[in-house]
């Protein structure tokens, strides 16, 4: 495994390749312990390469076997092989040239799950981003397409699936009880969307067709007896393609698409071409097994994958600086599907809630990036909420800034002119001010730029003219490597909510372009000035998260809850009445770290109590209204200084404080919702769910008994309800005979379920309190917990260091050494997921000193230890910087 470090890579160091490889056969001899992999390839010159170029291919940990050009074996002279690095001295005169390597590698030793790998007896394969490379020596880099044909070979008793990217073209029996099947992908594709799947695996098999009437065979495998949990995968899947075609106009184009779920994988899932693999926990699903929120979760990641066809395989990135040229572009994709399957105000609250809970602290903290950076180290460490998540806000903002029309026509033209390329964030731009006559110029800092802007309003109104005035300034603080920032481009949609809890109408505006209510804010300081305003409104400022922006606004509680009682914008409205709702935790925390009482304002509970009742809305929609914020997000808007336990106490003071005021209504609310008919996934259902057990954690903070939560755990007939009821259990009462009791019956029902155990280990781990360390601690020789399995990792050691903010953040510091030591743990199996666990700690400036101080240790502790690898080292460096 590399251990360098040193090497940075820059995007203007950015130089196109000598060669290319316009087609590539590859032949596996699939063994568990010694796989031959057979590599043919064509090796194109390119015209401007310097006169003698050596040919070098990347390689990772490889055993070269035999090199041949043009059925020539090479001489020892010719060429010179490391595990890491091919380079070919003797070459050809002709431009075009045939070249033969042979490899040997050992699946079943690759713990990393990088590159090809054996695990529960499947072979499967992760390319992105450097994978390929452990596979064979090639030119792993994205902008050498290539066409492939891929012959497989393995045992046919352990192994009688096999399958890779695009169509079947040929398969049999071999002697010995092997056999073989020899795929053919039509399309030029960079080699991380290369793929293999090779095991026993049952099927679930459907058939889609298309907008012109092609007939595409559907085939979704897992492991044998779980096929009935891949049913609403699939359906999804169906929809998935048939949104694309209705939406973007984009039309399948192989006879086969395939899924593979695995249990052993690095990431959610890969958008390999026609042969998507992904992490068995976004495909299996049933009532008995799967929560409301694993549902969705599969619905959007099914579709994310899907759309990958053509936002990523068919047009691909130049290179990994582009890489939010396919994720964030496919994440909004995903977005819009789901609003479209299911609430767009819901979805759009629990998309900036992502983006809150993820990407604002990477931009405030030393991980801070651009949406496309400018240099990394370790490529595997920029999959972040920077590159999705904000790259889908940006993607968002262009359509606010053109307009439906206009956003349909460029992506349109993007297709039409980039089909089969690798491109780049400014071909992307291009076509939309194509189309649009629009200069995005300024736009583009969105993706050159790091940090979170902050736009600041004062607002003043003179009744007698009938003026209203907004003094608006944009600034953003410095991130590293960035102390000097320019000015951005932010499209903030807005409205002047009037006495009766309308929209205002003005006359005239001046000082900025306003368009179909969006003000655009382009320059430092805007003075805005409204004429034919005779009242004083209330601003309802960044409607439907317009914008990726902080907002410092001077206003009054009393604006921000009559905005939480009647704004028509109802992210504005959710998002007042959070605020209100954060603001009071701060101030309690303050209190409480006096040495005072914390106090709540009447406001707040009349507010919760009104919206919980009111069935003009929806129940999801009330149960996020409902929903405090975390003790994380209550963190972030503290700033510094931060104490984790006097957030955790002056939250569950307002929650009960609100529980008190509401009890009877929240108790008659949540019969009215106890759900008596047959279990659907659908977004109703759900909805009346999430708000039934918003108040079932209400109603247990107030009554300080189990009773109810018991009785819901017992009664639950699917695992929403059943889950939600253990949370509170153990949040609540962790030390009442009926949570101990509720644990033990879940890990007996489901203890041979791995995904279900992973929210058994989730519940407990997120729970505050002086032993939650230990609980942890405990957990971790479970027999169900794997520390070489990523989500078993993610689901006890991820969820105490990002969900259990007392727990982990312990004042002794134990919490920190504890993870430190678990994360040289993994990082000896698995890097890429030690690196992701260790951004845990990426604000530990924040903490109050003691905290602080020993958050430092924790990670002085991992950058001290030899031979880490590159991810971790990279990470650990940039958080210490």
């Amino acid at each position: 495994m590399r251990t360098d470090t040193g090497q940075v890579f820059k995007l203007e160091d950015y130089r196109s390749p000598n060669y290319r490889i316009p087609e590539t056969r590859l032949a596996f001899d699939l063994q568990p312990e010694q796989t031959t992999v057979v590599s043919e390839l064509v090796i194109e010159r390119a015209d401007d390469a310097p006169a003698g170029a050596p040919l070098v291919l990347d390689g990772d940990g490889l055993d070269l076997v035999a090199l041949e050009i043009n059925g020539e074996p090479l001489g020892a002279n010719a060429y010179e092989a490391t595990p890491d690095r091919l380079e070919i001295h003797a070459l050809p005169k002709e431009r075009s040239f045939r070249l033969k390597v042979t490899t040997r590698i050992d699946p079943s030793a690759n713990q990393a799950l990088m590159g090809l790998y054996r695990s529960s007896g499947v072979y499967t394969t992760q390319c992105e981003a450097e994978g390929f490379r452990r596979i064979t020596y090639y030119l792993d880099r994205p902008d050498i397409l290539s066409v492939y044909r891929v012959r497989l070979e393995a045992d046919k008793a352990t192994a009688p699936l096999l399958l890779s990217n695009g169509n079947p073209i040929e398969a049999g029996d071999l002697p010995s009880g092997r056999h073989f099947a020899v795929w053919d992908d039509p399309h030029p594709k960079p080699s991380y969307l290369f793929a293999l799947v090779a095991g026993d695996l049952g099927v679930v098999t459907d058939e889609f067709v298309t907008m012109s009437g092609r007939k595409v065979a559907l085939g979704i495998h897992v492991e044998k007896g779980k096929e009935p949990r891949a049913a609403y995968a699939m359906d999804a899947l169906k929809r998935s393609m048939k949104w694309d075609e209705e939406v973007f106009g984009r039309e399948y184009d192989l006879d086969v698409f395939n899924i593979v779920a695995v249990s052993d994988f690095n990431m959610g899932a890969m958008e390999n071409k026609g042969l998507n693999i992904f992490n068995d926990k976004y495909v299996l699903a049933d009532e008995e097994t799967a929560t409301d929120a694993d549902f969705a979760n599969i619905e959007a990641i099914i579709a994310h994958e899907y759309f990958h066809n053509w936002t990523g395989n068919r047009i691909t990135c130049r290179d990994w600086f582009q890489l939010c040229l396919k994720e964030g572009l496919t994440v909004y994709r995903d977005h819009e599907f789901s609003a479209d399957q299911r609430s767009r105000a819901v979805k759009r609250i629990a998309e900036v809630r992502t983006l809150k809970a993820h990407q604002f602290p990477e931009d405030q903290g030393p991980l801070a990036h651009p949406v496309r950076p400018r240099r990394y180290r370790e490529i595997n460490n920029f999959y972040t909420a920077t590159v999705y998540e904000k790259g889908s806000e940006v993607v968002r903002m262009i359509r606010t800034i053109l307009g439906a029309d206009a956003f349909r026509a460029g992506m349109d033209l993007y297709f039409d002119r980039h089909d089969g390329d690798a491109a780049t964030i400014e071909d992307f731009l291009a076509v939309f001010e194509e189309v649009s006559g629009r200069d995005l110029s300024q736009f583009a800092l969105w993706y050159h730029q790091a940090g979170t802007p902050n736009v600041s309003v004062k607002a003043s109104h003179n009744a007698a003219t009938g003026e209203l005035v907004l003094d608006i300034e944009q600034s953003s603080p410095p991130t590293p490597g960035e102390s000097r920032k320019r000015l951005m481009h932010i499209p903030l949609a807005f409205g002047l909510v009037g006495p009766d809890g309308r929209d205002m109408v003005w006359e005239t505006v001046e000082g900025a372009a306003v368009e179909h209510g969006v003000l655009h804010i382009r320059k430092r300081r805007h003075h805005v000035r409204f004429t034919g305003i005779a009242e004083r409104p209330r601003l309802s400022l960044n409607r439907g998260f317009s914008a990726p922006v902080t907002l410092s606004v001077e206003e009054k509680p009393e604006d921000r809850a009559f905005l939480a009682r009647h704004d028509g914008d109802l992210y504005s409205r959710w998002q007042a009445l959070n605020g209100l709702m954060t603001d009071a935790v701060i101030e309690a925390s303050k209190q409480l770290r006096d040495g005072r009482t914390a106090s709540f304002a009447a406001e707040i509970p009349d507010l919760c109590g009104a919206i919980a009742t009111d069935d003009r809305f929806e129940e999801a929609y009330r149960a996020l209204a409902l929903a405090l914020p975390s003790e994380a997000d209550v963190a972030r808007e503290i700033g510094s200084n931060i104490d984790p336990d006097a957030i955790l106490a002056a939250r569950n003071g307002l929650i009960e404080t609100i529980a008190t005021a509401n009890a009877a209504a929240f108790a008659a609310l949540y019969d009215r919702l106890a759900d008596h008919e047959r279990f659907s996934p659908d977004a109703a259902s759900a909805g009346r769910r999430s708000l039934r057990n918003v108040l079932l954690d209400y109603l247990a903070a107030g009554s300080g008994s189990p009773g109810r939560a018991a009785a819901q755990y017992r009664d639950a007939g699917n695992m929403t309800d059943r889950s939600a009821a253990l949370a509170v259990l153990v949040m609540r009462h962790a030390d009442s005979s009926e949570t101990k009791a509720a644990l033990a019956d879940f890990e007996t029902r489901f203890g041979s379920d791995p995904l279900v155990m992973d929210k058994w280990f989730q519940i407990q781990a997120a729970a505050p309190g002086a032993g939650a360390l230990a609980t942890v601690k405990a957990l971790t020789e479970h027999p169900g917990f794997s520390i070489a399995n990523p989500n078993r990792v993610r689901s006890l050691i991820g969820t105490f260091s990002s969900a259990n903010q007392t727990g982990f953040h312990r004042a002794d510091g134990e919490g920190y050494r504890f993870f430190a030591g678990i994360v040289l743990a993994v990082e000896q199996r698995n890097p890429q997921v030690a690196a992701r666990l260790a951004t845990g700690l990426r604000s530990w400036r924040s903490l109050e000193p003691r905290r602080k101080a020993s958050a430092r240790e924790a990670l002085l502790r991992i950058a001290g230890t030899e031979n880490l690898s590159p991810d971790l080292r990279d990470i650990v460096e940039r958080t210490l910087a």
